[in-house]
């Protein structure tokens, strides 16, 4: 039997390394997608399975993202999509008059732009296995919180961008998920020199998403919370 095959981008830390060990646990073949190369590597390191291929690459790459279509394809074609790879631009969070232009392009290309494209680029290949895309956004994408209009802008815009193409390609289940606040460096980095062990560890998050890559709810929006039992660890 044939295992099936996720690409998962933003793959070395936070939930993106801890739903990858997940999966590779459960038999999934994986494709790998991280920025530091040393820091995927250790990474695909640990995991159970295999094989698991990792790309050190830019999302908003063209070039990169055509790799990790090559590379899924070699391994018999993608099941699965996540597009959790994202940024927040700067640290400390600027109010939206003072965030800079560019600063503001790229957290919407690699949060918005570069899911679309890849996910478009996956197409043919999710197609085939009716396959299922997972859009990790946020809930700043419905609340308006100060200082996180460009991040949560690109998560509202991605979050449309999901539910047109659940629309658009009814065969594939099609999901946007927020997972709540999580213990990572990204989180970190929005809140500067604050001490954020009270958050929930990436791990406790994974169980929701494994229920939406293996199971069967309908596409949509969901909360991680509505999920699984999320329980804050210690």
């Amino acid at each position: 039997m044939t295992s099936p095959v996720a690409v998962i981008t933003g793959a070395s830390q936070g939930l993106g390394r801890a739903l990858a060990h997940e999966l590779a646990g459960r038999g999934w073949s994986l494709v790998l997608d991280a920025r530091r190369e040393s820091a995927l590597t250790s990474a695909v390191r640990s995991l159970p399975g295999g094989p698991h291929p990792a790309i050190a690459g830019d999302v908003a790459d063209p070039a990169h993202r055509r790799d990790l279509v090559d590379v899924a394809a070699e391994l018999g074609g993608a099941t699965a999509l996540v597009n959790n790879a994202s940024t927040l631009g700067a640290s400390p969070l600027p109010r939206l008059a003072d965030l800079d232009t560019t600063t503001y392009l790229r957290i919407l290309q690699v949060n918005l732009v570069a899911p679309v494209a890849l996910t478009a680029a996956l197409l043919p290949q999710l197609r085939t296995s009716r396959g299922v895309v997972v859009n990790v956004s946020s809930d700043a994408s419905v609340e308006p919180y100060e200082t996180w209009g460009g991040y949560g802008s690109s998560k509202a815009g991605l979050d449309h961008a999901t539910r047109v193409l659940a629309a658009e390609e009814p065969a594939l289940r099609v999901y946007a998920v927020d997972p709540g606040d999580m213990r990572t460096a990204m989180h970190q980095d929005a809140f500067p020199g604050e001490d954020i062990s009270d958050r929930p560890d990436p791990a406790v998050v994974v169980p929701a998403l494994v229920r939406l890559l293996e199971g069967s709810l309908p596409s949509g929006r969901y909360r991680a919370s509505e999920l699984a039992p999320v329980a804050v660890s210690a």
